[in-house]
């Protein structure tokens, strides 16, 4: 990528540490701050939090978060690492690498998809730095975080420029073909595989060009309790089920500290 001889954008970078990270807040600041230089885009907000686990057991017990608003699109990253300053530097290396990308996801808008042998639709061949889960017990496991969102209508292929842009391992959407709920997750090295919580209405799908495999598997109905033991009966990374008392499909999915998340539509 051909970055800009002009002088770059500073970016003003809000960062939250909770007064654990002094030497790291001042040099996330000035590490994210010079991101600016990696898009023409401008970079409205950018947001960066550090924090620690406190359970002794994590091997990595640093958490780096940021969000970026560049022009109104949302990028986001997150790692693990063993102190503040490497978290830092990772968070600045994988921002970089998706800053890069967007200029990639704004040409695609104007002009031809890329292909699904270049380089935006491989899985990451770069060390990713993605922590593993924290194995807790299951029987300590909560579901402590909920999302839920309007979920604007978009094709398969929109989605995993979506998926690639935030870094999701998945990403539940609403399929515009078929007007229900979709997830998207990578199958292998190169493809993806999509669920639908109607496999019957496969044939209605929007047309797409990205290698994609579809599930004929039924999405199963269950309770909030019922999705999460089988969450980790089955050793599953995320579960894709209609909740059986809300009547709305979503994903239970492990957050980094072993706990569950859960996503769902809005409404």
């Amino acid at each position: 990528m051909h970055h800009r001889t002009d002088l770059p954008q500073a970016i003003d970078v809000d960062v939250t540490t909770h007064d654990e990270f002094p030497e790291a807040a001042e040099y996330a600041r000035a590490k994210i701050g010079e991101l600016g230089r990696y898009t023409s885009r401008p970079v409205l907000q950018a947001r960066v939090k550090l924090s620690r686990h406190r359970d002794p057991a994590v091997p990595r017990p640093v958490v780096a978060q940021a969000n970026l608003d560049v022009d109104g699109r949302l990028v986001r990253a997150q790692v693990q690492a063993e102190t503040g300053r490497e978290a830092v530097d990772l968070l600045a290396a994988r921002l970089r690498r998706r800053l890069e990308r967007i200029a990639e996801h704004w040409e695609a808008r104007r002009g031809e998809l890329p292909s699904a042998s270049s380089h935006e639709w491989r899985h990451d061949s770069e060390p990713t730095h993605r922590p593993n889960y924290f194995p807790r017990p299951a029987d300590e496991r909560r579901v402590i975080r909920r999302k839920s969102f309007t979920m604007a209508p978009c094709t398969v292929d929109e989605a995993a420029r979506e998926m690639a842009l935030f870094d999701y391992d998945f990403h539940l959407f609403t399929e515009r073909g078929t007007g229900t709920a979709a997830v998207l997750y990578r199958n292998g090295a190169t493809g993806y595989r999509l669920a639908l919580v109607a496999p019957a209405l496969a044939d209605q799908l929007s047309p797409y060009e990205l290698p994609v495999t579809i599930s004929r598997q039924p999405v199963p109905c269950l309770t909030e309790e019922e999705a999460a033991d089988r969450l980790g009966l089955l050793g599953l990374p995320f579960l894709f089920f209609v909740d059986a008392a809300q009547g709305r499909a979503g994903v239970l999915y492990h957050r980094y500290d072993g706990h569950y998340g859960l996503i769902a539509p809005a409404g």
